[in-house]
């Protein structure tokens, strides 16, 4: 009987200790959503941007990526997201969906403008750029490489002798 009542306590307390240890991590991790502004921004490509992903300037987070919409006339991703209610951002702001690596998630990186007007809430970016994938870049420079790009060769000057 005291040998059940010892594992029974080790068990509570190792649940304890785990419980804590989540209370922690998730309090660290910043995952909330950003309360502020809504505002959008259309992509005719997004790049597997997931709802709740991050909106970032200069790598610090400012947003939530709250709502993605596929524009019935345009057929662009519309993505809506929230801002930070002491960010204002230029209406030239540009938006890019961008990744944290090879295996990482993507976010939504802002690169403010110059503009002393501002985006109100409910407005939209106009300047974005559309998501190219690792393989779209491969590709490019794969076909750049094998001469694909109508590169030609350099002509032989007036005077040059052929080879024998």
């Amino acid at each position: 009987m005291g040998k059940n009542l010892i594992e029974t306590i080790m068990g509570a307390v190792v649940l304890l200790v785990a419980g804590f240890f989540l209370v922690f991590a998730y309090s660290q991790a910043d995952l909330g959503t950003v309360k502020g502004y809504k505002i959008s921004a259309a992509f005719t490509s997004v790049g597997g941007l997931a709802t709740g992903a991050d909106v970032r300037i200069n790598g610090i987070k400012v947003g939530t990526v709250l709502d993605q919409k596929i524009d019935p006339v345009t057929f662009n991703a519309v993505v809506t997201m929230s801002i930070m209610p002491k960010i204002h951002l230029p209406v030239d702001t540009e938006a890019t969906v961008d990744s944290e690596g090879l295996l990482g998630g993507k976010f939504l990186k802002l690169m403010p403008g110059h503009s002393h007007e501002t985006i109100a809430a409910g407005g939209s970016i106009v300047h974005t750029k559309n998501y190219e994938s690792l393989e779209e870049m491969v590709g490019k420079v794969i076909f750049l490489a094998t001469d694909g790009g109508g590169a030609k060769p350099a002509a032989k000057p007036a005077g040059a002798a052929a080879a024998p």
